[in-house]
């Protein structure tokens, strides 16, 4: 039998995890081991409204950990991000996976964090200071502790975010792959670049030839052409029942080329 335990705040839920408990949020990670017989001996959760509520600050937003796909989807400031949520399973998913729990989120789901990687987000723990970089957290998962928030950047122009989702079954899915690029410019130049993989790897992981490719260039077709080239460079992708590391390769650049030529004529 598994002990459900419910904390007013995140702070008490952190000085009750031991080793015997796990921390439930939306719920679509963990009941998942409970209906497999591979849960926990308890699991905690928490009350406080405040963790699905969204802050603003100038351009700075701040993201309660707790806040659903389907909150993100109902706040015109997070309009840049609804393209993202929107592909996140279907209206069940959406109304239970959380900000904070996408990051969590292992291969082949977390499309969500792919884009928070991309707009180069910070995440705050609890009871661990300052705000960490969501591509330590991601890099390190087990070490991340309890997530309080994500803070990120609004985009200065909308049209500088792009995010594309290739899945096998439409509308939800799991990803064959998906890519977030944030493109900041300055003077028709890219300031900045950022292409985001998910399904590319263990976790959400950065294109670093991409972003060599694109940086301090005009978005054209040259520049793109030299991004697609270089897209899976420092990316691991898997094989796995959906597509094979050798597909993922093969399509990575196509699908990058049209993302990035989408947001060209946007």
């Amino acid at each position: 039998m598994i002990l459900v335990e419910t904390h007013p705040t995140l702070d008490d839920a952190a000085r009750a995890m031991s080793g015997d408990a796990a921390y439930m949020a939306g719920g679509t990670l963990v009941m998942r081991a409970v209906n497999e017989g591979q849960g926990p001996a308890r699991l905690l959760r928490v009350s406080d409204p405040n963790l699905r509520a969204l802050r603003s600050s100038g351009d700075t937003l701040t993201l309660g950990a707790g806040m659903t796909m389907a909150n993100v989807l109902s706040h015109r400031d997070l309009a840049f991000l609804h393209p993202v949520a929107r592909v996140v399973g279907g209206p069940q998913i959406r109304n239970m996976a959380s900000v904070a729990g996408n990051l969590f989120a292992a291969h082949p789901y977390g499309d969500f964090a792919a884009a928070l990687l991309a707009l180069g987000a910070r995440v705050i723990p609890v009871g661990q200071g300052s705000a960490r970089n969501v591509e330590d957290v991601l890099r390190d998962r087990g070490r991340a502790g309890l997530i309080s928030a994500v803070e990120l950047q609004r985009p200065n122009d909308p049209r500088n975010f792009g995010f594309l989702k290739i899945s096998r079954v439409k509308p939800k899915g799991v990803s064959v792959l998906c890519i977030a690029a944030y493109l900041p410019r300055e003077g028709g130049r890219i300031r900045g670049a950022r292409i985001a993989f998910g399904a590319m790897g263990p976790s959400p992981l950065r294109s670093t030839g991409a972003e060599r490719a694109l940086e301090g260039q005009a978005l054209d077709a040259t520049s793109i052409a030299r991004a697609a080239a270089a897209a899976t460079e420092g990316l691991e992708p898997p094989t796995d029942q959906i597509a094979s590391e050798w597909y993922r390769r093969e399509v990575a650049g196509v699908h990058l080329k049209r993302l990035l030529s989408g947001m060209e004529h946007s």
